[in-house]
Parts: C-alpha cells; structure tokens; sequence
C-alpha cells in the first residue's frame, strides 16, 4: 500500500515502518571498548582508592607508635616511682633499725637517771638548778626534807650507739655511749619519740638540749 508524502510522492507503508523499527542488542553482540577517556578515569579513580588506602595505613601505624610510646613512658615512670618508693622505705626502715636511743645521765654515778626530766632545763630551773655548757645541775635534797643539802648533781643527755636498745632508768651507762649528740643521726627520746630525724643529709632537730 503506497501514501503520497509531502511532495506527492507514494511512499510504501514498508519502508515507513523501517524507519519507525527500535533495534535491540542480544547477547550475542560483543560488548562496546571502553573510550580513552573512560580508561583513563579508572585509572585515576583506581590510583585515588590506592592512595586513600596507603594514608589510611600511615595514620594507623602512626596512631600504634604513639600508644606504644604512651605505654613505654608510662611503665618507665611507674617503674621510675616504684624504685624511689622503694628507696626510700629501706632508707626509712634502716633509720628505724639504727636508731640512736637519747637518755638521761648521772654522770658522776655513771647511771641512767631515773627521771629523764632532770636533763631538761626548764624542768631543772624550776627545781631551783641551773644549766651551764649542756649539762644539768639540781640541788640535792636531804632525805625526808625539802632543804638542799648544799650539794648538787650533775646529768647531761647520753646518746647509744646506733642500732642498740634504749637503757633502762637506773641501770649503768650502756657501754659504746657518748655524750656527744650524733649530728645525722635517727634520735628517739626515752618515751620512744623521734626528736631528730637523719639521713639524706638533712636534719631535723627538736625536743632535747643535749650538747
């Protein structure tokens, strides 16, 4: 069947239904290579993911070696502290062990007083004695009165060796004694006090007056 056109012209109705044909791709048709331009993005886009990837593992071994540095120095520290901690409490415990026992003396007897307060000097001043070079002087009383007896006593601190025990009131002057107060040295009193501390170069004196 034929159909005038524009130009009056017969057109057959076949060949205006080929024009009007959609054409469809099988499976059998092979598929279409890919431009230079498609080639190249996917490189590109292939190199970026490559990229991306290495920064990643860069950051997360960086962020490794900074919490292994973390921990180091943590442990070092703690390590650090625990040996000082240590140190100290040996120190401390052998000031403890070594200690110098203070004790009130007789001198002339060569006894341990029986009443430390006669080598403090307030106590000895309010008694009606005197204090002179580190040593005690007190009145002695005659029995059964309160009148001196004209003559006077004398008692000063004696220190122990160190390590040794505390005399007791009464007893002889423990042997190795001195009168002499050990500069840097762990002192207790006779109530078991400390009155200075040593060691460590540094001295902490209170309490006693003795020479």
């Amino acid at each position: 069947m034929t159909q005038p056109n524009a130009g009056g012209e017969q057109q057959s109705g076949d060949a205006g239904q080929a024009r009007g044909r959609m054409r469809y791709q099988d499976d059998s048709t092979a598929p279409r290579e890919p431009t230079l331009a498609e080639k190249r993005a996917r490189i590109a886009a292939e190199k970026r993911q490559e990229e991306q990837a290495q920064a990643a593992l860069a950051e997360q071994e960086s962020k490794t070696q900074k919490r292994r540095r973390v921990m180091v120095g943590g442990g070092v520290t703690v390590g650090v502290v625990a040996l000082v901690a240590a140190f100290y409490s040996g120190s401390a415990y052998s000031a403890e062990q070594n200690a110098v026992h203070e004790y009130c003396a007789a001198e002339k007897q060569g006894q341990v007083a029986d009443d430390p307060n006669l080598c403090d000097e307030n106590y000895v001043q309010s008694h009606g004695g005197y204090s002179s070079g580190g040593m005690m002087f007190m009145p002695i009383f005659l029995p059964g009165t309160n009148i001196p007896s004209g003559q006077m006593n004398s008692y000063r601190y004696g220190y122990t060796q160190p390590g040794a025990p505390a005399p007791t009131p009464g007893s002889s002057v423990p042997a190795g004694s001195s009168f002499n107060k050990p500069a840097d040295a762990n002192i207790k009193n006779s109530k078991g006090q400390t009155v200075q501390r040593g060691g460590f170069g540094i001295s902490n004196k209170s309490g006693s007056s003795g020479s």
